[in-house]
């Protein structure tokens, strides 16, 4: 199955939203099995967005699975990128 980078920019001055949502992200990402691995980007100490690498049989379904992140939800991102990578080191 294909593998998506999901790339995340958060609206500025959204660390709150992103702390408050935390959990119920992390829950998302554990119970849907798809993520391959996922981080956030980091700028001066703070999370600045996120990078999620999702397996899905193509980029309609990784941009719908997108869609459902409880951070997608809350408004959190300015931007959501979903484009299809493939792993070659590592």
């Amino acid at each position: 199955m294909p593998l998506f980078a999901v790339i995340c920019r958060d609206k500025p001055n959204h660390l709150q939203t992103r702390m408050e949502t935390r959990e119920r992200h992390l829950a998302y990402l554990a119970e849907t099995g798809v993520v391959q691995f996922a981080g956030p980007f980091i700028e001066g100490g703070s999370p600045i967005g996120s990078l999620l690498v999702v397996e899905a049989e193509n980029r309609e379904a990784a941009g719908a699975w997108t869609a459902k992140d409880p951070y997608t939800q809350a408004g959190l991102f300015a931007s959501v990128e979903v484009i299809e990578w493939r792993k070659v080191i590592g």
